[in-house]
């Protein structure tokens, strides 16, 4: 595991100091992990609706309708 020193604004070690105190995280360096997990998943999310809004750039305008579309859209993400 790698060990980091790193420095906080004010506001946030405020923050951090809080969450700690609540017990709703057991040191700093745990909720800074946790919060550095929840921004690469929200990163995965990200990245996942890039990729598809650009196969849907490319991929051109279709000539189904929109029940077609959604229809479609149902079937290949339940199947």
């Amino acid at each position: 595991m790698g060990r980091q020193s790193i420095s906080f604004t004010e506001p946030n070690d405020k923050w951090l100091k809080a969450q700690v105190a609540s017990n709703e995280y057991a040191s700093k360096s745990e909720l800074v992990n946790d919060l550095i997990r929840q921004a690469r998943g929200q990163q995965q999310k990200i990245d996942w609706l890039a990729t598809k809004l650009d196969r849907a750039k490319k991929s051109g305008i279709s000539t189904k309708s929109a029940s077609e579309i959604l229809a479609k859209s149902k079937a290949s993400f339940n199947g």
